[in-house]
Formats: structure tokens, C-alpha cells, sequence
């Protein structure tokens, strides 16, 4: 089994790296933008920097195009996504190509759900919220509690 994991910097990837004891036991790769601590992580990690669409629709499209090439080499068997601008885009393409989609929305959107949660909800395989209240916005959701 082949893992994307897809998260923005800050603390998008400090909470996947939360579950690094879970998917180091598989073939991964991140995908992310490139900042000073995703830079970190080719020390030790297969990465790969799109570029950050900033709800900008031709940055928007390179994105795509990015994201997509990625995946016709890869070939994921599964995203992983914490959030934020590089989760729509790979998870409407994992669904695309018919792979599994887990999303877990940030433990920062602690009373209202996040944009890329409330875009990504209806694509999820499984959809982990990290706080009880937001089951009101995501009823399918598995709370899975703090990440941390």
C-alpha cells in the first residue's frame, strides 16, 4: 500500500507527523508546499512541493496539473490529508482515480468546521474530527479525539 500524505506546513504537518508510527510501516510520500520546515523533511522523507493556489484560480490550475502528475507517478492507494490548501485538490483526485480518501479536520477548528473539511466531507472514505461539537457539521464523521 502506497500513502499520500497531503498537508500544508505549520500545523497541518506537525499533525501528520503525529502519525508517523502509523504510516512509516508503508511506502509515503509527502505532498505539500515549500516552506522552511517541509523543507526539513527531505532529510529523511520522499516530498514533493505544488504550489500554494492561494484561492487564486490559475495558481489553482498549476496546482492541478502539479497534483496530478504526482499521482500518475505514484499512484497512491490512499490520501491522508490534515488540511488546508493542498487537500482539495489530492483528495478530489484520489476519488478521481478511485482511491481512499481520510481526512482528519484540524484540531484547530475547535466550533466551525475548516473549508478544505467542509469542500473534502462529501469525498471521505473516512472523516476523523478531533473535537465532539463538530458533529454537528460532519453527522458521518468518526471523532477520533486530540491528535497530540
Amino acid at each position: 500500500m502506497k500513502i499520500c500524505l497531503a498537508c500544508s506546513p505549520g500545523g497541518h504537518l506537525l499533525q501528520i507527523m503525529q502519525l508517523k508510527r502509523i504510516y512509516e510501516k508503508y511506502d509515503h510520500f509527502f505532498l505539500t508546499f515549500r516552506r522552511g520546515m517541509t523543507e526539513d523533511l527531505l532529510k529523511n522523507e520522499r516530498v514533493y512541493f505544488i504550489k500554494d493556489p492561494k484561492r487564486n484560480p490559475l495558481e489553482l490550475l498549476l496546482n492541478f496539473l502539479q497534483t496530478l502528475t504526482i499521482f500518475l507517478k505514484e499512484k497512491p492507494d490512499v490520501v491522508i490529508s490534515t488540511g488546508a490548501g493542498v487537500a482539495v485538490v489530492s483528495c478530489f483526485l484520489a476519488k478521481l482515480f478511485g482511491r481512499k480518501v481520510i481526512f482528519i479536520e484540524s484540531f484547530s477548528r475547535v466550533t466551525q468546521p475548516s473549508i478544505s473539511g467542509r469542500l473534502v466531507y462529501p469525498v471521505s472514505d473516512l472523516f476523523i474530527i478531533q473535537w465532539k461539537n463538530l458533529l454537528e457539521y460532519y453527522p458521518k464523521a468518526v471523532y477520533g479525539g486530540s491528535i497530540f
